[in-house]
């Protein structure tokens, strides 16, 4: 997979900063796409789905302030900062929850698969998870992005320089 430098630039950064972490976490999203091989369009930023437990540790570690994390009506989360340092923006959120039918459901990935950009480890959601979650949040550029993972396409070498 051929990753535009200022992305991998990004998720390099990323994966350091996330290294310490103790709990789960997933780069989900447009750059989760590009990581599982398909072409998701422009990548603007790198969304990263962290534990609670992590949240303040790892958000200090970054100088960002811990503070509580703010809805728009169709998502919300208990912790959400901007991470400007990288080259393309981080969003880095804990609680994270998508309102459907009126109620509010967590979003914590089942599955967790391991990919490395250049001998650095990123977590993404499975293919077939991270389209059923991109469906699930019904805007026009996720149902796009989830129309381009196929789950019955194989993913690519999950090792070595992504």
């Amino acid at each position: 997979m051929i990753l535009p430098p200022p992305l991998r630039e990004t998720l390099v950064r990323v994966a350091v900063a996330m290294a310490p972490a103790a709990g789960p976490w997933w780069i989900i999203s447009s750059a989760a796409v590009a990581l599982h091989g398909a072409d998701p369009g422009p990548v603007g930023d790198v969304d990263v789905l962290i534990d609670l437990r992590d949240a303040e540790h790892v958000l200090t570690a970054l100088h960002l302030p811990v503070r509580s994390g703010t809805g728009n009506g169709l998502f919300r989360s208990a912790v959400f900062a901007n991470w400007h340092g990288p080259p393309l923006p981080v969003e880095i959120f804990a609680g994270f929850q998508l309102c459907e039918g009126g109620a509010w459901h967590d979003i914590v990935p089942a599955s967790r698969e391991q990919v490395a950009v250049d001998e650095h480890t990123l977590w993404i959601p499975s293919r077939a998870e991270l389209q059923a979650m991109l469906l699930r949040f019904g805007r026009e550029k996720d149902r796009a992005r989830a129309a381009v993972l196929s789950p019955s396409d194989p993913s690519p070498s999950r090792s070595g320089n992504a």
